[in-house]
């Protein structure tokens, strides 16, 4: 991380502060070519190749979306041409990698799906989970945080199950997402930019998506099969997930596009309530933990009812956070 900083500050690849930002500081933004480099230095040297068929298509979806990214931070693109991007990625993992969704595990008393319905769902799943995770990039420390527990979740999980490929990706992307972390908890020396959040999401649904289908094939009784299992991924990745949907929501309702910037995020809220990033951090971190808990608790009740469960829940939370920084903000100075 260090070179990359010195690089950056020398040929001025900076995120510079705006109206919305959540920093003040002039700090660089390539943190993600860091990420990318550790993780696959990782994976190459870690793998065993033998028993990992889908490593070389998931590779190579790692390389399109990190050339997207690089490309993105040094020079924007219209957001089109990185949604080609992500969908290119995405495809070569479901029709190459084969890491798809290849049922609805019992949602509306549907188990079996045609191929198409499945590489399609496939689709919009890896979509929304890359794009998630850039969106909740805005603080210091908060999508490597999360990021950092999910793949320390899911990488225990595959290594416990046997799964050795899938749990060495896991635990690289972990490695790498601590090393940038030194430098990105506050003070901020440099953040992970669109290189490293859509490296991180893509990595994140890769991981999801082979999670849900393992603890399928698990047969009953095993000692690592959950019930609910889409659910208990839900759980895990409530927060990009669910303030994806709510700023989305809330911006159509006012009339606007989806993808208009404002300071609506659950991370801007809770800076509005007065506390640092890193406080801010730590409090959606262990809020995650807490929805995971409640979807392990809760796993018998079904993965439709489960969702409705988490949905429900964070949506009081969120609403009774914001009312709270609303009033706030209406104190007098």
């Amino acid at each position: 991380m260090p070179p990359i900083i010195n690089v950056a500050k020398k040929k001025k690849l900076y995120d510079v502060p705006n109206g919305r930002s959540s920093h003040t500081e002039i700090t660089p933004s390539l943190g993600g070519i860091g990420i990318f480099a550790g993780m696959m230095f990782s994976v190459v040297f870690w793998s065993p190749f033998k028993e990992f068929p889908e490593l070389q298509y998931i590779l190579g979806s790692f390389l399109i979306i990190f050339l997207i990214g690089v490309r993105d931070d040094i020079l924007p693109m219209v957001p089109w041409k990185k949604l080609l991007g992500q969908i290119a990625a995405s495809l070569v993992l479901i029709f190459k990698g084969g890491i798809m969704i290849t049922s609805l595990y019992g949602v509306f008393g549907v188990w079996e799906i045609p191929y198409v319905v499945g590489a399609s769902l496939s689709l919009f799943t890896y979509i929304v989970i890359v794009n998630s995770v850039n969106l909740i990039d805005g603080i210091n420390g908060l999508a490597g945080s999360i990021a950092s527990l999910i793949a320390l979740l899911l990488g225990l999980w595959f290594f416990a199950t046997g799964d050795t490929g899938f749990a060495v990706l896991a635990f690289s992307l972990l490695g790498a997402v601590l090393g940038f972390l030194k430098y990105n908890f506050t003070p901020a020396r440099i953040f992970m930019g669109d290189t490293g959040s859509l490296l991180v999401g893509l990595t994140l649904a890769v991981l999801s998506i082979h999670f849900i289908e393992s603890n399928n094939v698990l047969p009953a009784g095993d000692a690592y099969k959950y019930n609910s299992v889409p659910a208990i991924m839900v759980s895990l990745l409530i927060l990009p997930l669910f303030d994806t949907m709510r700023v989305f929501i809330k911006r159509m309702l006012k009339g606007k596009s989806p993808f208009s910037p404002d300071r609506t995020h659950i991370h801007h809220i809770m800076l509005d309530l007065g506390l640092s990033h890193m406080e801010a951090t730590g409090v959606l971190v262990v809020g995650t933990l807490a929805f995971f808990g409640v979807a392990f608790l809760l796993q018998d009740i079904g993965t439709l009812y489960l969702v409705i469960v988490l949905v429900t829940l964070a949506t009081i939370v969120t609403r009774l956070v914001d009312s709270y920084a609303n009033k706030i903000k209406k104190l007098p100075s």
